[in-house]
């Protein structure tokens, strides 16, 4: 007997035990009604690099070509390197032209993604365009389009004949003396092989003074991850639609010989308190 009451003893504590437990698991639960919310841009994830580019170029244009020549090939460590290397590896490299305090604000431009509708907006220039198929980077000299180097001085020949560009203040220009020269503008990804190849040609022919090189970005294989965008507030608003009926057709009137009766009695020495009173209300 002894022992069957032990064991219904037992039995009673372990049940008490789970209730107690599922008790506390749907408190838990229920205390935690906590929404989270995304803000997503209606274009892809752009490139860090790029970003930082743009960044170079606002401080100012010589900086920018400065760290477009470091980084021509950076993106290759973007397929072996994990992300958190790769931004290092992008501080790094601007770190080169930038102090420490800009460095301080080029991260805080990444934590945002400031620089990001920047990079679209070459995306949506180099789509009107619109690019060649099957190319990563291609040129337009004056209308003429061409994924291929060796058909660049092919299309110089009778650029003039043809009409001029028009050239968008966020074009990033390489650095020479005369304006009035053919017009080319490449379109590709910096740090990709295929972007270094054109720069060295193109970058070489400007320094001798034959063309206008013009750098626009252009990813031929966006990525396929969300822009999410941080620092921005995201308000939830959850209205009741329950409403009260209340019935406003009583209205309290108060009469003038109530006023001035109030007015007489709040009378010290010349000031009237209850005309004040009802100034502050």
């Amino acid at each position: 007997m002894a022992p069957a009451k032990a064991t219904n003893v037992v039995q009673l504590l372990l049940g008490s035990t789970a209730l107690w437990l599922s008790q506390l698991g749907v408190r838990t639960v229920a205390a935690s009604k906590s929404v989270t919310a995304h803000l997503a841009a209606k274009w892809p994830e752009t490139p860090l690099l790029l970003e930082a580019s743009e960044f170079m170029a606002e401080e100012s244009n010589e900086k920018f070509w400065q760290f477009l020549e470091t980084v021509q090939e950076l993106a290759i460590y973007k397929q072996t390197e994990s992300d958190y290397s790769y931004y290092n590896l992008i501080l790094k490299k601007a770190g080169q032209f930038l102090d420490n305090l800009h460095i301080n604000l080029l991260k805080f431009a990444f934590s945002i993604r400031a620089y990001s509708p920047a990079i679209q907006m070459f995306q949506q220039i180099a789509a009107d365009e619109p690019p060649p198929d099957g190319c990563n980077a291609f040129v337009v000299i004056h209308k003429k389009h061409t994924c291929k180097i060796n058909e660049i001085k092919k299309l110089l020949k009778k650029a003039a004949s043809r009409t001029r560009p028009y050239l968008f203040k966020g074009d990033h220009k390489f650095p020479t003396n005369k304006e009035n020269l053919p017009v080319v503008i490449l379109y590709a990804e910096m740090g990709t092989r295929t972007f270094s190849a054109f720069h060295k040609v193109l970058s070489a022919k400007a320094q001798n003074e034959e063309i206008l090189y013009v750098l626009r970005h252009y990813i031929q294989k966006p990525s396929s991850r969300k822009m999410y965008l941080s620092g921005y507030g995201v308000e939830l608003a959850i209205k009741s639609t329950e409403y009260t009926a209340l019935d406003d057709t009583q209205v309290t009137t108060v009469t003038n010989t109530t006023v001035e009766d109030e007015t007489e009695a709040n009378e010290v020495q010349g000031f009237l308190f209850g005309k004040l009173n009802l100034l502050v209300y």
